[in-house]
């Protein structure tokens, strides 16, 4: 019925989808798999003796996050809302799961993943986008009344602060930042009371500070991360050789596969760090392209969250919210990172870093925004006197 729908819309109207969004998450994705190829090849013909190997697993991942795009935007909202405590509880599993001695795989003394044979799961990459699904369900419920008592306010916090222990435990410390900024701002946009939301920012920020200090690795990262020059070659090494590439790019580049960095110097150049890439092969002006790119998809997220919210779609606007906060705050971290203005961290940049788990989440997540919008658009309006918080059709 959602199929015969969405072909009636591109019938009637000519645009089923809000091309501000395709356009510029299309620019980022094929950006995206040119530069992890160019940036791969020489760790590709090393470990596993073509060049072109990873960028072969990319182009691969790419086509299941189109399958998902596709499943996202196919299926009716209301279905996503009525699945929040499942998903909720779906989180809980992975994030179980992964710390079971024989099921969870240890990288870099980490523990995310789940081996499955042709496929490695990193569960938290879902638990951010499963946790938001969860909070915009419980925000639009019409029972929650989460504006009137603490303790309904409370409730969703304190079941999203589970999931951050969890994280914490792998550790995931990028993961919970992402999430929890994402949870912040979908409260602050849902209109919960300041007396409420202004302690939990606060509390949140002094979190983020004692998980710092309290861990002496992190507190390592944030030392050399304020002069990474004076330990080049232990804490500060990733983000010296990442400051090294962008300087050699000037406002052209070298040109597309003339990196030096990639040749071994730069770890991670294909995932983490895919942003110094680009800028050391297309300088400064293959950099704006990438921030205009994301800032022009976050903005039009937000923007379509805001006219759901206008039109009378609660969930919709909590979910675009929350959708728009996860790809730009991951973008924020890693970009900040990779040009030296945050202290490293393992997060990869959306749509362009080498990665299934991202790129298949990152996708589901399109999908969802251009099916949120497109529900919005058909909507009969809603008389302004009667203009209420509706549920998901």
């Amino acid at each position: 019925m959602s199929a015969i729908r969405l072909n009636t819309a591109i019938a009637s109207e000519g645009r089923p989808v809000d091309l501000t969004v395709v356009v510029s998450a299309g620019f980022l994705l094929m950006l995206g798999l040119i530069m992890v190829t160019s940036a791969s090849s020489e760790v590709a013909a090393r470990n596993y003796g073509h060049p072109l190997y990873l960028a072969g697993k990319q182009v691969v991942f790419l086509g299941l996050g189109l399958a998902g795009l596709l499943s996202a935007l196919i299926v009716p909202i209301r279905v996503w809302q009525r699945l929040g405590w499942v998903l909720y509880a779906l989180s809980v599993i992975l994030l179980v799961l992964v710390m079971i001695p024989g099921i969870g795989r240890e990288v870099n003394g980490a523990t995310r993943w789940i081996p499955l044979g042709f496929f490695t799961l990193q569960g938290s990459e879902f638990v951010k986008l499963f946790a938001v699904i969860f909070l915009a369900s419980y925000l639009a419920s019409p029972t929650a009344r989460y504006q009137e008592r603490l303790s309904a306010y409370l409730l969703p916090l304190g079941l999203t602060g589970l999931l951050v222990g969890m994280l914490l435990l792998q550790p995931d410390f990028g993961a919970c930042v992402v999430m929890m900024s994402a949870v912040l701002a979908m409260l602050f946009f849902a209109g919960v009371p300041m007396r409420y939301f202004m302690p939990t920012l606060f509390a949140g920020g002094l979190l983020v500070v004692v998980l710092i200090v309290l861990q002496p690795y992190r507190l390592a990262r944030l030392i050399s991360f304020t002069d990474p020059w004076a330990h080049q070659f232990e804490g500060g090494y990733q983000l010296t050789q990442a400051l090294i590439a962008i300087g050699r790019g000037e406002w052209f580049g070298l040109g597309l596969g003339n990196s030096v960095q990639k040749l071994f110097f730069l770890p991670e150049a294909h995932t983490d760090f895919l942003f110094s890439i680009v800028v050391e092969e297309l300088g400064i002006a293959g950099a704006l392209l990438v921030l205009i790119g994301f800032s022009v998809l976050v903005i039009q997220g937000l923007l379509i969250g805001k006219r759901c919210y206008q039109s009378g779609f609660a969930f919709h606007g909590n979910l675009a919210t929350g959708i728009s906060m996860l790809i730009g705050v991951q973008a924020l971290i890693n970009l900040g990172v990779n040009l030296g203005l945050l202290p490293t961290k393992g997060l990869t940049l959306p749509f362009m870093s080498f990665g299934g788990n991202s790129l298949l989440v990152s996708l589901i997540m399109l999908g969802l925004l251009l099916r949120l919008d497109w529900e919005c658009r058909l909507a009969p309006a809603v008389p302004k006197k009667t203009k209420v918080a509706r549920h998901a059709k």
